[in-house]
C-alpha cells in the first residue's frame, strides 16, 4: 500500500467532528506555543547554565526541605478546602433552609480577599497578637500562643479559608447540573440513599473534584503572600529570594522542580479521572431542593447557617475594621481604640488615588475575556480529542498554574521585551497591555478546568443528532454544547476575573510605573505602614467583588437550564430509553 493510499485511509476514518476538533487545535496549539511554552524552556535553559550545578545544590541544600514543606502544606490544602468546598456545595445546592440565600453569597467571599491585605487580615484574627486569641486569654485566661495560628498552621488556615471556593464552584456546578432521574432510578431499585451518593453522586462527581483538587494542589504549591507574610520557608520563598539575590540559575532550576512536581500531581489526577467515562446519557431531569420542615431543624439550619456566615465574614470583617482604625492607635487592646473615615476621604479626595482600582478593573476584564475564549476553547478540544497528544494538550494549559507569579512575570519579561510578530511588532515591556497578558497566561487554568469539568458531563451524542438533523458542527456547539456547560464557564469566568483583580505577584513584577493596579497600591500603603489606607483599598475591592458575584449569582438561571434540556431532548427525538442504552 502506498503512502498516498494510506493517508487517504486514515483520513477517511475521521468523522466531521474529528476534522473540527483537529483544526480549531491549530490556533490554540500556536497561543499555548507563543505565550506559556516558549517562555517556559527560556527558564528552563536557564536552569541549566552552569552544567546543571543549580540542580546539584537544590537536592543537597535547603531548598529540598522547603520542596518537601510544600508538598505537605499543599496535599493538606487540598484535603481540608475538599472538605470544606464540598460541604458547602452539598448544602446549599441540595437542600433550603433559613439563611440559605445569604449563604450563597457569602461562601464565595473569601475569593474577594486581596492576597495582601488578606493575609494581614488572618494575621489580626488568629495570630498570637490577633483578636480571637486575645479575646480567649482575656476572658477565658486561655494561654493565646496555644490558641493562635503561626507558622505552616496560619498557612494551611489561610489557604484552607481562602482557596475551598475552587471545590464549592466546581462541585456547586456539577450538583446542579446532574439528573435528578438516576438518583431516583436507584432509590426505586432498593438503594439506600448513602449507597446512591456512593455509587451514582460521586463518580459523577469525579471531573468537578479532580479539577478543584488540580487547581489547589497548584496554587498552594506556588502560594507566596501567605507563607511570606508567616515566614514558612517554602518552595516559592526560595525561587523568590534566589533571583532577589541575583542567582538565575537557582532561581531557574527550583521552578523547573516545582514545575515538575505538580505536573505529576496532574498526570495522577487525569489518570484516575480517565479510568472511567462520566457521563449522563439521560434527559437530565432537574434537581429540586429538599426543604427542611419543622421548627428545630430549621432553627438548628439557621444557627448553623449563621455560625458559617460569621466565620467566612471575619476576615473580611476585619480588613474593614482595619479601613476605619487610625494607624499606630492599634497595639495591645483586643479591638482598634480610635476610628476615622480619613482612610475612605484619602482616597477619595483625590482622583488620582481611585486610578489603581480602574486600572485593575479593566485589565482583569480584559484578561478574564482572553482567558474564556481560549480556555473553552482549550476544554473543547481536550475533552473531543480523539488522537494521542491529549495528555500534552492539558499539561501545556496548566503549567502557568504551577508556577509562582513571579516567575510568570520575569517569563513574560523577557517574551516580550522586543518587538515580535505574535505581539503585533509591539513592546508590551513598560506598556499597560502587558497586565492582561499576564492575567490570561496566569489565570487561564481555571476557566480552562471549569469549563472541562462541565464538559466532562455531556455526552457527544448530543452533537451528534443535531448534526444528523441537519445542524452543521458551530451550530450544535452553540445551541447545544455551551449552553449545556454554561455554569461551569460562568465559574471558571467568575475565577478568572477575582484573581485578577486582586493579583499582585506577577504584577509587581511587570505593572507600568504610571498604571499601577490595586494590589500593588495596597502594598504600597502596606510597605508606607498606611495600614488603614491599605485596608480601605481592599475594602473598596471587597465591595466591587460582592457586586460582582451577585450578578453573577442573578445570571444563573435554572429555570432556562431546565428548558434547555427539555428542548435538547426534543431537538435529537431520542426517547429516554434510547438514550440510555
Amino acid at each position: 500500500m502506498t503512502l498516498m493510499q494510506r493517508l487517504s485511509q486514515r483520513r477517511s476514518g475521521l468523522t466531521s467532528s474529528d476534522r473540527f476538533v483537529y483544526w480549531i487545535s491549530v490556533p490554540l496549539i500556536l497561543v499555548l506555543l507563543v505565550y506559556i511554552v516558549f517562555p517556559m524552556l527560556a527558564t528552563a535553559i536557564t536552569s541549566a547554565e552552569g552544567g546543571g550545578e543549580a540542580y546539584g545544590g537544590f537536592i543537597s541544600g535547603s531548598s529540598g526541605k522547603a520542596l518537601g514543606l510544600s508538598v505537605g502544606i499543599s496535599l493538606v490544602s487540598v484535603f481540608t478546602t475538599c472538605v470544606i468546598g464540598t460541604g458547602l456545595a452539598v448544602l446549599l445546592t441540595r437542600f433550603d433552609f433559613p439563611g440559605r440565600q445569604v449563604l450563597r453569597i457569602f461562601a464565595l467571599l473569601p475569593m474577594a480577599l486581596p492576597p495582601l491585605i488578606g493575609a494581614v487580615s488572618f494575621y489580626f484574627l488568629y495570630a498570637e497578637s490577633g483578636i480571637i486569641p486575645r479575646f480567649l486569654a482575656a476572658y477565658f485566661g486561655a494561654d493565646a500562643a496555644a490558641v493562635s495560628a503561626n507558622g505552616v498552621a496560619g498557612v494551611i488556615l489561610v489557604h484552607s479559608l481562602t482557596m475551598y471556593p475552587y471545590f464549592y464552584l466546581a462541585v456547586s456546578s456539577a450538583l446542579s447540573g446532574s439528573d435528578a432521574s438516576l438518583e431516583e432510578a436507584s432509590l426505586n431499585l432498593g438503594a439506600s440513599r448513602c449507597r446512591m451518593w456512593r455509587t451514582v453522586i460521586l463518580p459523577m462527581l469525579t471531573p468537578a473534584l479532580v479539577s478543584g483538587a488540580l487547581l489547589t494542589f497548584m496554587v498552594s504549591m506556588a502560594s507566596f503572600t501567605a507563607p511570606q507574610f508567616y515566614n514558612v520557608q517554602t518552595l516559592t520563598m526560595q525561587i523568590v529570594a534566589s533571583r532577589t539575590s541575583g542567582a538565575y540559575s537557582t532561581a531557574a532550576a527550583q521552578s523547573v522542580v516545582l514545575s515538575v512536581v505538580s505536573i505529576l500531581f496532574l498526570l495522577i489526577m487525569r489518570w484516575y479521572q480517565n479510568r472511567r467515562v462520566y457521563r449522563s446519557l439521560s434527559k437530565g431531569t432537574p434537581q429540586s431542593l429538599t426543604v427542611i420542615q419543622g421548627f428545630i431543624p430549621r432553627s438548628v439550619a439557621a444557627i448553623g447557617s449563621l455560625i458559617i456566615v460569621v466565620i467566612l465574614m471575619a476576615p473580611a470583617a476585619t480588613i474593614a475594621l482595619l479601613a476605619f482604625t487610625v494607624d499606630g492607635s492599634w497595639t495591645i487592646q483586643i479591638l482598634p481604640p480610635e476610628y476615622t473615615l480619613g482612610n475612605f476621604a484619602k482616597i477619595f479626595a483625590d482622583p488620582e488615588s481611585l486610578h489603581p482600582i480602574l486600572v485593575s478593573t479593566q485589565m482583569a476584564l480584559l484578561g478574564m475575556v482572553g482567558c474564556v475564549l481560549v480556555g473553552v476553547l482549550a476544554a473543547f478540544v481536550v475533552t473531543r480529542w480523539s488522537g494521542p497528544g491529549k495528555g500534552l494538550l492539558d499539561v501545556m494549559v496548566m503549567i502557568p498554574w504551577a508556577l509562582p507569579g513571579t516567575v510568570i512575570g520575569v517569563n513574560l519579561v523577557t517574551a516580550f521585551a522586543s518587538p515580535t510578530p505574535f505581539n503585533l511588532g509591539q513592546v508590551l515591556i513598560g506598556s499597560l497591555w502587558i497586565l492582561p497578558v499576564a492575567y490570561f497566561v496566569r489565570f487561564l487554568p481555571l476557566v480552562f478546568r471549569s469549563a472541562n469539568a462541565a464538559l466532562a458531563q455531556i455526552d457527544p451524542s448530543l452533537e451528534e443528532a443535531a448534526r444528523n438533523l441537519g445542524a452543521d458542527t458551530l451550530r450544535a456547539i452553540r445551541t447545544i454544547t455551551v449552553p449545556l456547560m454554561s455554569r461551569g464557564i460562568l465559574a471558571g469566568a467568575l475565577m478568572a476575573f477575582i484573581q485578577g483583580f486582586g493579583e499582585y505577584v506577577a504584577s509587581v513584577v511587570i505593572y507600568p510605573a504610571q498604571f499601577a493596579p490595586v494590589s500593588v497600591e495596597i502594598y504600597n500603603r502596606i510597605y508606607s505602614n498606611e495600614f488603614g489606607t491599605a485596608a480601605a483599598y481592599g475594602t473598596l475591592q471587597m465591595v466591587l467583588i460582592v457586586i460582582v458575584l451577585i450578578i453573577a449569582q442573578r445570571l444563573e438561571k435554572p429555570r432556562g437550564q431546565r428548558g434547555l434540556r427539555q428542548k435538547v431532548a426534543t431537538r435529537t427525538a431520542l426517547p429516554l430509553p434510547v438514550m440510555n442504552t
